[in-house]
C-alpha cells in the first residue's frame, strides 16, 4: 500500500481530501503542530525531518502552500504536493516556491498565470470540490430540533475586524480619500478586480510611510500585494457584503450565520454561527436563497462556498466570477449576478418562481455531483505527479 504524509491544520476540506485518499487505497500518515510561522519553525522542522527520514512516502500533502514544509521536502527529495482553498496566498510569494519537489495546484486560475509567469514550473489549475455521499449520509442520518428554513440565507464573515478600519486615520486625508474611492468602485464591480492597478507607485511609495510592511528574509511579497489583499481585501468585502444584506432586508426576510457582529443590521436576523460539518449543510439545503458573495482576493476562481451550496441541494445565488462559465451554466446549475441591481432584481425573481428555483438547485446538485467529486480531483492531481515525477 502507498503511504504519504499529510500535514493537518484548520483547513474546511482537510477531511473530505484526506478520506479520498483512503478510499482510493493510500495509507495516510498525519503530522500536527501549530507553527509560529508560515516558513521559519525550526522545532517542527526537525521533527518533520525526523518523519519523513524514518519512513518511506510517496509526497507530502497539505491543504495550502507551507514554504517551511516545501523547504523541509527539498531537504529531504520528497514530493510536495499541495491544493490551495485560499486565493491568493501570501505564504506563496517566497523563494521556497521555485523548489523542484513542489507540485502545487491552485483553484484561481488567475493566480496560476501570474505564478507561471515569474518563473514557477510546477504550478497547476485545479477546481474546488465537494462530497455529496458525505452530506446524503449526513441528512439520512442526522436530526436536528434548530429550523434551518430560511427565505434568504448568507454564511460568512463580514470582516468588521479588519485591519484597514485601524490604520485609516493615520492615513492623510488625501490618501484616505483615494482608498475610499477605490473602495466604493471596487464593491460595485463582480468578477473583477481593480485593486492592483489602482495601487500605483506614487500612492505606494506614499503608503510607505504609514504602512509596516514585515515579511520574512525570503518572502517575495511586497507593499501592493499584502495592502491590497490583508488590508483593502477585506474592508472591500466588509463594504459589499453589509450594503447588500442591508438593502436586501428592506424587502425580504434574511437570515445571517456569522460569528461577526451584527447589531447594526437590523432588519437581518441574526442566527449564530453553524458548525461547518453537521449544520451549514443544513442552512443550504432549506433556504430558498443562498447567497454567495466572493472576496475581491479571490480574482477569477470559484470559491468553496458555492460547492459546498451546491452539493447539499440548495439554490445558489453568487456574484459574477470570470471561472463560473468555464464549469457551470448560468441559471441551469446556480444563477450568478453582474451588479447589486440585478441580484435584487433576481432575488426578487426566484423567490416568486419556487418551481424554476428548485429545478435549477436539483441540477446544480446533479452536477456538482457526477463532475466535482473530490476522487476525480485527486485523480488529477495523481496524473499530474506520474507525468512529472521527481
Amino acid at each position: 500500500m502507498n503511504k504519504i504524509l499529510m500535514y493537518r491544520w484548520k483547513a474546511y476540506n482537510y477531511k473530505d481530501i484526506k478520506c479520498t485518499f483512503e478510499s482510493m487505497g493510500y495509507e495516510v500518515k498525519e503530522v500536527w503542530q501549530d507553527l509560529l510561522n508560515y516558513d521559519v519553525d525550526e522545532e517542527f522542522a526537525e521533527k518533520l525531518r525526523g518523519i519523513v527520514r524514518a519512513e518511506s512516502f510517496e509526497f507530502l500533502f497539505t491543504v495550502n502552500y507551507f514554504p517551511l514544509i516545501s523547504n523541509v521536502c527539498q531537504e529531504c527529495g520528497l514530493l510536495y504536493v499541495c491544493w490551495s482553498c485560499d486565493n491568493p496566498l501570501i505564504s506563496m510569494y517566497h523563494q521556497s516556491v521555485f523548489n523542484d519537489v513542489n507540485r502545487i495546484f491552485l483553484f484561481d486560475l488567475t493566480n496560476v498565470e501570474e505564478f507561471k509567469g515569474m518563473g514557477v514550473e510546477h504550478v497547476y489549475h485545479l477546481p474546488l470540490a465537494v462530497d455529496c455521499g458525505r452530506l446524503d449520509y449526513l441528512f439520512a442520518n442526522t436530526k436536528h430540533q434548530q429550523d434551518f428554513s430560511n427565505e434568504i440565507s448568507f454564511v460568512g464573515s463580514l470582516y468588521e475586524k479588519n485591519s484597514y478600519d485601524k490604520l485609516e486615520y493615520t492615513l492623510p486625508e488625501y490618501l484616505r480619500g483615494y482608498f475610499e474611492a477605490l473602495m466604493e468602485a471596487q464593491r460595485d464591480l463582480q468578477g473583477m478586480n481593480i485593486i492592483d492597478r489602482m495601487l500605483t507607485p506614487e500612492i505606494l511609495m506614499e503608503l510607505e510611510n504609514y504602512f509596516e510592511l514585515e515579511k520574512s528574509e525570503d518572502s517575495l511579497s511586497d507593499l501592493n500585494l499584502i495592502f491590497s489583499v490583508t488590508t483593502l481585501g477585506f474592508k472591500i468585502a466588509q463594504k459589499q457584503r453589509r450594503r447588500i444584506l442591508v438593502d436586501l432586508s428592506k424587502h425580504h426576510d434574511v437570515s445571517i450565520y456569522t460569528n461577526s457582529n451584527t447589531n447594526d443590521l437590523l432588519r437581518v436576523k441574526y442566527k449564530g454561527s453553524v458548525d461547518y460539518w453537521s449544520e451549514m449543510p443544513f442552512v443550504f439545503r432549506d433556504s430558498k436563497i443562498n447567497l454567495n458573495m466572493t472576496i475581491p482576493n479571490i480574482k477569477s476562481g470559484v470559491p468553496l462556498r458555492i460547492y459546498d451550496i451546491l452539493g447539499a441541494g440548495g439554490f445558489c445565488l453568487t456574484n459574477f466570477q470570470a471561472e463560473l462559465p468555464m464549469f457551470f451554466e448560468n441559471e441551469k446549475h446556480l444563477v450568478w449576478y453582474y451588479s447589486n441591481e440585478d441580484l435584487y432584481e433576481k432575488v426578487d425573481y426566484y423567490i416568486r418562481h419556487e418551481t424554476e428555483r428548485e429545478h435549477i438547485a436539483a441540477a446544480g446538485r446533479e452536477y456538482v455531483q457526477e463532475n466535482c467529486g473530490y476522487e476525480s480531483r485527486v485523480e488529477q492531481i495523481l496524473d499530474v505527479i506520474k507525468s512529472e515525477p521527481l
